[in-house]
């Protein structure tokens, strides 16, 4: 009733009686480009339930196998397949006895490792060719995406197969195969942004003012492309982790007796019938992690990308 009863007088329609500066100064603090992707980031609850859950799992790939008191490795047929039991093999055994607990997170941490080091090759040479076409432009650019057409016209399975008859299986020769049929997507992509950062108005106004090659590579080339790199990581990365499961699944990755997820699932595939958590466990580490990539990437992408926002 106050409020209803105060009556309306002319002082209180008086300027606040500012002076010019503090007139237009901006009220509160300066959020910016990666503070306001935060801030929207928080909002998304899958995408960060599903960084929560990549984290929980990283952290049992590094500490998983030394929280029992077995190893990987360690073979004792007197208790080949095991169920799995809290009060003894978490996730049970295998044919030769050996702690699938231990042998799930550690072929999760031999997976991890080989994604990430394949995503850091694929992301760094599709990165620098990408640039480098684009930024020069002209014969430069056209020469070096013929090369990108006729790498991708090859099938990746079929480069990948010859790659692996020429090197070992193992981390390192796997790591190669993928990184050498992945990088041309990212190519691709990063020469996109940077033919259409060349046309914006502060670019060109940057080298109208004297700027060289590398002030305008530094300073505005790699920042507005960041972000792409970073949604471009959080697909390339599961696409990474499958790709390796499916050679270990065909018998071309990691041999025995280590152990990568795929090569478990593998294993667990032959034994489905009769001992089902061989296979069932590794498997479902497999779908966790690529499917929380998945969904991270689509939060930051929502983010990140100035062309979702509203």
């Amino acid at each position: 009733m106050e409020t209803r009863d105060r009556q309306l007088t002319p002082e209180l329609f008086q300027p606040a009686g500012l002076g010019s500066q503090d007139a237009e100064k901006i009220a509160g603090p300066s959020i910016g480009f990666w503070g306001d992707a935060w801030r929207r980031l928080r909002k998304n609850r899958v995408a960060l339930v599903s960084a929560a859950l990549i984290l929980v799992l990283i952290a049992l790939a590094v500490l998983g196998p030394y929280l029992t008191p077995y190893t990987s490795d360690g073979q004792d047929l007197s208790r080949q397949f095991r169920g799995p039991s809290l009060s003894g093999f978490w996730f049970g055994t295998d044919n030769f006895g050996r702690s699938m607990f231990d042998r799930v997170w550690e072929g999760t941490r031999v997976s991890l490792y080989i994604a990430f080091l394949a995503t850091a090759l694929d992301l760094g040479i599709g990165m620098f060719y990408g640039a480098i076409s684009a930024y020069n432009g002209g014969r430069i650019d056209n020469i070096m995406q013929r090369v990108v057409e006729v790498l991708v016209g090859i099938p990746n399975l079929v480069l990948i197969i010859l790659l692996m008859l020429i090197f070992d299986p193992g981390i390192l020769s796997i790591t190669i195969a993928i990184a050498f049929t992945g990088w041309t997507s990212t190519a691709r992509l990063i020469r996109g942004q940077v033919l259409r950062l060349k046309e914006q108005e502060f670019f060109l106004a940057s080298r109208a003012l004297g700027a060289g090659s590398p002030r305008l590579i530094l300073k505005h080339l790699i920042p507005n492309v960041l972000y792409i790199v970073i949604i471009t990581l959080m697909f390339t990365v599961p696409s990474a982790i499958f790709f390796e499961a499916f050679l270990s699944f065909i018998g071309l990755g990691i041999q025995v007796p280590d152990a990568s997820l795929g090569a478990l699932i593998n294993e667990g595939a032959r034994e489905m019938r009769f001992y089902p958590h061989l296979l069932v466990f590794p498997a479902i580490v497999l779908c966790l992690l690529t499917i929380s990539f998945r969904l991270l990437g689509d939060g930051l992408r929502d983010a990140l990308d100035p062309r979702m926002r509203k």
